[in-house]
Order: structure tokens, then C-alpha cells, then sequence
């Protein structure tokens, strides 16, 4: 069982950057992937990024690609999205979330946090 809690939305101006952190509970953080979606309002829910259990395998979405950057800490049992370049269209709630396997289809993921807002104003 891995419980997860995002944290580090907030307002940004366009350009800006944000980092956000998503704590894993349980020790078997290290068996999943872990990978970050975003929901924008009226929209469904969309791929943003996801890095392998060790660490060595990152993949993210076009529309983020060169902006933002996951990585992740087992020892602290944290994963990261380093976010910048922020645009307005990149408002949304992020979410963290685990998988078994390295996939960046939400179906995938067995375990979701609550989600943290990131509003970016132009």
C-alpha cells in the first residue's frame, strides 16, 4: 500500500517556475513508477511525466518537454516536478501517482494523491 500527498502548487506569473513534491508512505515506494498527471477544469485528465523505480528512465508529454523535469528521491521516498517556463495553459491539478510498470496511461497507475493546484496567471 503507497499513500501519496502532493505539495507546492500555487499562483505563478507566466515564466515563473514552481516545484512540486509528492510524498510516498510505505515501503515498497521503490517497487513503482511514479508519474505526475494534471486535470485542467472541463478537460480530462492529461499525462504530464513519469520516472522508472530507480530513477534511470525519465518520459514526458510534448507539450511539457524541455519546461519540466521529474526526478525522484528514494531515500527520502519523494518524487519531484521541477516546473519551468510556466505558461498559462499549464493551469491545472497535479497529480502524483504509482505504478507497477513505466506506462503514461492513467489506467496504469494503482495509487493517486489528492492534488495540488498550480494556477499561472499571464
Amino acid at each position: 500500500q503507497v499513500q501519496l500527498v502532493e505539495s507546492g502548487g500555487g499562483l505563478v506569473q507566466a515564466g515563473g517556475s514552481l516545484r512540486l513534491s509528492c510524498a510516498a508512505s510505505g515501503r515498497t515506494f521503490t517497487k513503482y513508477a511514479m508519474g505526475w498527471f494534471r486535470q485542467a477544469p472541463g478537460k480530462e485528465r492529461e499525462f504530464v511525466a513519469v520516472i522508472s523505480w530507480s530513477g534511470d528512465r525519465t518520459y514526458s508529454s510534448d507539450s511539457v518537454k524541455g519546461r519540466f523535469t521529474i526526478s525522484r528521491d528514494n531515500a527520502r521516498n519523494t518524487v519531484y516536478l521541477q516546473m519551468n517556463s510556466l505558461k498559462p495553459e499549464d493551469t491545472a491539478v497535479y497529480y502524483c501517482a504509482g505504478a507497477l510498470t513505466f506506462k503514461s496511461f492513467a489506467e496504469a497507475y494503482d495509487y493517486w494523491g489528492q492534488g495540488t493546484q498550480v494556477t499561472v496567471s499571464s
